[in-house]
């Protein structure tokens, strides 16, 4: 066992020798085919070791900001590996490297969800990169909350259907009211109603039946709505009655007794 980790250790060792002598010897630009110093290898970062000259790197860079690119892969053969901005960064005129960031910077807001901070003291830019549907969201910036998917004010204790009916500040507070005590408008009359205990299915005052949980219609099984989770409101099967056998007067026990049951489980029958 000892001698296997230090052979191990010494073939490690052996293996960063080889490569720093690689890194510290004299090469062949794989692009311009030109032997170069060592102090002239471009490096990559920790990404890949392919062996490109100063000059050449700068170059393909210049080219491919030109053609508006941001993702800049590495020019060697097959090679699926990015090069590294901050690496590139001393080869590069700064105007270029200020381009390549601008255009990183519009790749990612491309390829991902954004908006505005609706707030006229804040208006930045804010990306959803976890790429989940989001909806009450607090600006990275201000701090203040407000819908990602309506790009305005937060709406308090109202769907976003509902948000461009809002009025006055009236409006505003009540909404906050509903969501603090966690409230559910009736999706029919908008009438408020608070659940105490018991089942999520509600009826409104106007007759109409909804879930409490996710403010939609009753549902038949389980709820596809994300507030609601994947309980069964209506529509779920009957529950299993326990009945004992007659006993010997003829009667039967109204309620099961749980010692009897664990001692002997076949004298119960499950009945649906």
């Amino acid at each position: 066992m000892g001698n296997t980790i230090q052979k191990s250790q010494e073939s490690a060792v052996e293996e960063l020798g080889q490569l720093q002598q690689e890194e510290d010897s004299d090469f062949t630009c794989e692009i311009c085919i030109e032997p170069m110093l060592a102090i002239r290898k471009f490096k990559n970062g920790s990404l890949c070791k392919h062996p490109f000259c100063l000059d050449c790197i700068g170059k393909y860079i210049e080219v491919k900001i030109e053609e508006s690119t941001g993702c800049i892969e590495c020019p060697g053969l097959k090679c699926k590996q990015s090069l590294d901005p901050l690496s590139c960064s001393c080869i590069i005129s700064k105007p270029i490297f200020e381009k390549w960031c601008d255009r990183l910077c519009d790749s990612t807001v491309l390829q991902s969800e954004s908006c505005y901070c609706p707030y006229r003291d804040c208006s930045v830019l804010v990306l959803n990169e976890c790429r989940d549907k989001l909806k009450k969201i607090k600006c990275p910036n201000c701090k203040k909350n407000f819908c990602f998917l309506c790009k305005i004010p937060w709406h308090a204790g109202y769907q976003c259907k509902e948000s461009r009916h809002l009025r006055d500040r009236n409006d505003v507070l009540v909404g906050e009211l509903i969501e603090e005590k966690r409230w559910t408008r009736c999706y029919n009359c908008g009438h408020s109603v608070e659940r105490v205990s018991g089942c999520r299915d509600m009826k409104c005052k106007c007759g109409v039946r909804f879930c409490h949980q996710c403010g939609g219609s009753v549902h038949f099984g389980p709820c596809k709505h994300k507030r609601c989770g994947d309980r069964v409101i209506r529509g779920s099967p009957p529950p299993k009655r326990i009945i004992l056998p007659p006993t010997k007067d003829g009667c039967r026990s109204q309620k099961p007794n749980a010692q009897a049951f664990f001692k002997n489980p076949n004298s119960l029958a499950l009945l649906q």
